[in-house]
């Protein structure tokens, strides 16, 4: 299965990523932990110019060719070659984190911005994963999580460029994702993100073997 996590910054979503490939090693598969932007060399180098710096350092429009042009690596280099020898793939983030960050939570441009997002993923991506297990958690607490994270790295290459962008960005961003949930219930789970890593580890095997 190729499987993603998605959910907004501090959610425990990268977590519970590894958390689930941990459980599916342990049951004897191959899996494939990886993440995005990055999984792959190339994809990581385009990763260190979308999370780092200021929250306007990219136009939208800028910002969503980076994250294809990253995906694209990723998929032809990792994601691709693992599923086709067999292995599960276990991604923190995939493509519907560019629909509701750069498509869905953009304001006044959401409708044109996600009809781009849309096109360059039917023409350069054109891949969905098999199940998607979205980490729903309240945006302040997430945001509190987030901020203390990249606190706790005091570096100047923080990777807090989206955090930054404040809890009204969180907020908008979170509502896109249940909507996304909304809209595409079976591929689509929303996992409770409150609780300790192991509650909400239970929440995603439940839901990724319910039909």
């Amino acid at each position: 299965m190729f499987i993603s996590f998605e959910g907004i910054d501090g959610s425990g979503k990268s977590t519970q990523a590894r958390l689930l490939a941990e459980a599916l090693r342990a049951e004897g598969r191959e899996v494939v932990l990886t993440r995005e932007p990055g999984g792959s060399a190339g994809a990581e180098d385009i990763r260190r110019l979308l999370v780092e710096g200021p929250p306007d350092r990219w136009s939208p429009e800028t910002e969503l060719l980076l994250f294809t042009a990253a995906r694209r690596d990723h998929l032809e280099r990792l994601i691709r070659p693992a599923l086709d020898r067999g292995a599960w793939v276990v991604t923190d983030r995939f493509a519907d984190s560019t629909r509701v960050y750069q498509g869905a939570a953009r304001g006044a441009e959401q409708a044109r911005l996600s009809e781009l997002v849309e096109s360059l993923h039917r023409l350069v991506i054109g891949v969905e994963p098999d199940r998607t297990l979205v980490i729903d958690l309240d945006p302040a607490e997430a945001l509190a999580r987030a901020t203390g994270r990249a606190e706790a790295q005091a570096t100047a290459e923080a990777e807090d460029r989206y955090e930054s962008m404040g809890l009204g960005f969180q907020q908008r961003l979170r509502a896109g994702f249940r909507d996304l949930a909304r809209r595409h219930p079976t591929r689509v789970r929303l996992i409770d993100g409150s609780g300790d890593a192991s509650t909400v580890a239970a929440r995603v095997r439940e839901a990724l073997t319910a039909p």
